[in-house]
Parts: C-alpha cells; sequence; structure tokens
C-alpha cells in the first residue's frame, strides 16, 4: 500500500521557508497553498526535494513537479533519475510530457498542430555554419541565440549585424555540444512584456504579464524583471488553452507564454510543463483546480 497519494518536489536550495529571502519565501508559501489544496481534499501529502536519496518513491501514488529547478544545470543526473522513478510511480506532468517540453523542438510539434510560434530557425548540433551565414540566409537582423535545452536564459545571446564576429568563436563551441536555436528578436517583449497564462488541466485560471527591467530584453525575475497582474482576452485565453490541448497529451498543469509578435498576432514563445512558476499566491483558487484534477487522476488509474 502507498504510504502517501502525492510527493510535492521541489529541490534542496527552496526546502525551508525564509524569513529574509522574499524569493525562497515565496517559493516555500507557493508550495504550502498546493500542500492544503491536497490535503483539503483527503490526500497525503509530503514535500521534499527530487534528489532525497533516503526516500522509496515507490511509496508515494504520485510526484508533482513544482521547484526542481536545478534540473538542467544536473540534466544527467536528472533524466537518470526521471526514468528511474517514472517506473515507480505517476509523474504529473509524465515523464513523456517532461522530455518533450525540455527540448524547444516541441514548438514545431505545436506549429504543426496549428499553434502560432515564435519564428525560429533550429541549428543542429554539429551543423557546419557561421553566425553571418545564418543571419544572411534568413534575412535577419537582431536576433536572440539559446540552446533548445535550456532554462533561467542560459546561454541565451542578443544578436545584432554588428556583435556577430565577437560571438562566432562561442557559438561554434555551443554548437559542437548542443542544438541551437535562432529567432528573431521581439520588439514588443520588451515594450509591452509577455503574458504568461495559467492552465490547469485544460482549463484557463489566471495571468501575469513580465516585463523586463529598462535596457534588458529577459522577462525572468532572475534579471531585475517585474510581475504584474492581467487580465487577458479572450483571444489570449483560447489561444492558450488551445496551446495546450495540442501537446501530445493533456497535461495536468501549464504555463504558456505568450506576446504579440512583430507582425502583431499573439504567438506562443514558450510552453512550460515542466517545473513552471505558476504565480499561485495571485490566484489562490488555483492550487484548488491542481488538487482537484490529481484526485481525479489518481481515481482514474487505480
Amino acid at each position: 500500500m502507498s504510504t502517501y497519494d502525492c510527493v510535492i518536489l521541489t529541490e534542496q536550495r527552496y526546502l525551508n521557508d525564509s524569513k529574509t529571502d522574499a524569493y525562497k519565501h515565496n517559493v516555500y508559501f507557493e508550495d504550502r497553498l498546493v500542500y492544503h489544496a491536497l490535503e483539503e481534499l483527503g490526500l497525503k501529502t509530503l514535500r521534499l526535494a527530487w534528489d532525497d536519496m533516503f526516500f522509496d518513491w515507490s511509496t508515494t501514488k504520485s510526484v508533482l513537479f513544482r521547484t526542481t529547478w536545478d534540473y538542467f544545470d544536473r540534466y544527467d543526473e536528472f533524466s537518470e533519475w526521471l526514468e528511474k522513478v517514472s517506473k515507480q510511480t505517476l509523474l504529473l506532468n509524465s515523464e513523456a510530457l517532461i522530455r518533450w517540453n525540455i527540448d524547444k523542438h516541441y514548438l514545431l510539434d505545436l506549429q504543426k498542430n496549428g499553434v502560432h510560434i515564435a519564428e525560429s530557425h533550429f541549428i543542429n548540433q554539429n551543423t557546419k555554419v557561421t553566425l553571418a551565414q545564418l543571419h544572411h540566409i534568413l534575412d535577419w537582423k537582431d536576433t536572440v541565440l539559446k540552446p533548445c535545452i535550456s532554462g533561467a536564459a542560459r546561454h541565451t545571446y542578443k544578436l545584432n549585424l554588428e556583435n556577430l564576429k565577437e560571438h562566432e568563436t562561442l557559438f561554434q563551441e555551443l554548437i559542437t555540444n548542443e542544438d541551437m536555436m535562432l529567432q528573431p528578436f521581439q520588439h514588443n517583449i520588451v515594450s509591452k512584456g509577455e503574458i504568461s497564462m495559467m492552465v490547469f488541466n485544460g482549463q484557463f485560471t489566471h495571468a501575469i504579464l513580465k516585463k523586463a527591467k529598462a535596457g534588458d530584453f529577459r522577462v525572468q525575475d532572475d534579471f531585475g524583471g517585474s510581475i504584474h497582474n492581467y487580465s487577458p482576452t479572450s483571444e489570449e485565453i483560447k489561444f492558450a488553452e488551445t496551446s495546450v490541448k495540442a501537446c501530445i497529451e493533456l497535461p495536468i498543469y501549464a504555463r504558456v507564454d505568450i506576446f504579440e509578435d512583430n507582425d502583431g498576432h499573439i504567438a506562443l514563445s514558450e510552453l512550460e510543463l515542466i517545473e513552471p512558476e505558476l504565480w499561485f499566491r495571485h490566484h489562490p483558487e488555483a492550487p484548488k483546480l491542481v488538487a482537484k484534477a490529481i484526485k481525479d487522476k489518481l481515481a482514474h488509474e487505480h
């Protein structure tokens, strides 16, 4: 018999609350909201670091990825762990969704399913090409270069025709190790911001507007970006729900990051299905939806 119904996954850095670090406190507080929502539905719950060496993962019916924000720095270890644990318990979201979502090539799958994505060019590992050639072929002037497997803006560079030469050596180094992608620089992300839409079990709940700080193009709060409550249009809500339904399977939770592209259309910049920040503190009803979706899924599984 399982001892737990659902284990909420975090990482060592965020296991404990902090009175001095507001960011850590928010992480802890939001996970507590989920914890209480699960407990309220009678689900026995525990919160652990994903790399906890002493926990027997077969003793829980499910695990919910929340704040495992070191996984891309320890990807090989995480990948092994994922494979092992997926055989012992139900992963939410599933291993298939996580592996699909880790690599930005998933954007092409969504595009095939009718989702309008940010214009993107993928460069496979070991492709013999220079940045100058790419910009010439694509006829792009201002671009952003990033790895296909990435997080927290790792190796993300803003390029233009003037600085290609100084990035060339780095680009050649990166492309020998991994697949990269190049996208036209999206001016509206800087001027208007990027909207994060939270969708649980296919249903939109709330949205946040992220703005980069003056002089930067990265909206992540790691880089001084700010967040604001946002009321999306019905068109934006429909776009977010449609994007989630275009996935290889329906995720329990998803964050759909959208923006207005250079042509004035709603476009998907990213679909986050692994460990997205979901801003539960801005919408305390949302954890209840997650909890209910988990309870229903467990009832369905057993």
